[in-house]
Order: structure tokens, then sequence, then C-alpha cells
């Protein structure tokens, strides 16, 4: 990649138990996805787009008020966590067998 790359936050998870966390791969998608590689963003961590939506609805709430926003965001955030638990699972039973 580039020299951003030696920056990134190791995973602890990882490093002392061996095992990849929910988190892992984040870093390195948000990384691809700031220099264009799209495709390669999402293989490395799936929920890089739906973060992106859950922090840019977060930034655009904080100036301008909705109706429903608490909804659209308790939404988002189980949107969100129903896609890295399943590409958790998915992970760790490729990794398993």
């Amino acid at each position: 990649m580039n020299n951003l790359e030696q920056y990134m936050l190791p995973c602890l998870n990882k490093t002392v138990l061996g095992v990849e966390c929910t988190g892992c791969g984040g870093q390195r998608a948000a990384l691809l996805l700031f220099q264009g590689e799209f495709k390669e963003a999402f293989v490395m961590y799936p929920a890089i787009y739906s973060l992106v939506v859950l922090f840019g609805f977060l930034i655009i709430n904080l100036f301008i008020k909705f109706k429903y926003d608490y909804n659209i965001k308790i939404g988002l955030i189980i949107f969100n966590a129903v896609i890295i638990a399943g590409a958790y699972i998915i992970k760790m039973i490729n990794t398993f067998n």
C-alpha cells in the first residue's frame, strides 16, 4: 500500500489470542476506500460502506434535525451490527475449515 499503513494500530485480539476480531480489516478498508479501491475495500471489510452511511448521517444530524432521527440512527446501528456479525461469522467459518 503506502506509508500510511505503518501508522495502523495492530489488533490486540489477534496479537494476544491469535483470532481476528469483528473490526479486523476496518483500518485497511478505510485506507483502500480513500485510495479509490472500492471493491477491495468491500472485500477487506464488508461493513465499510454501511459505516460510512451511519457516520455521514450522524454528522449531518448534528446540524440538521430530522423528525425520526432517533429511529433512523437505531436502524442504521442494527443494520451495521448485522453486517459486521454476519461477515465475522463467515470469516470464522472460512478460517476454521
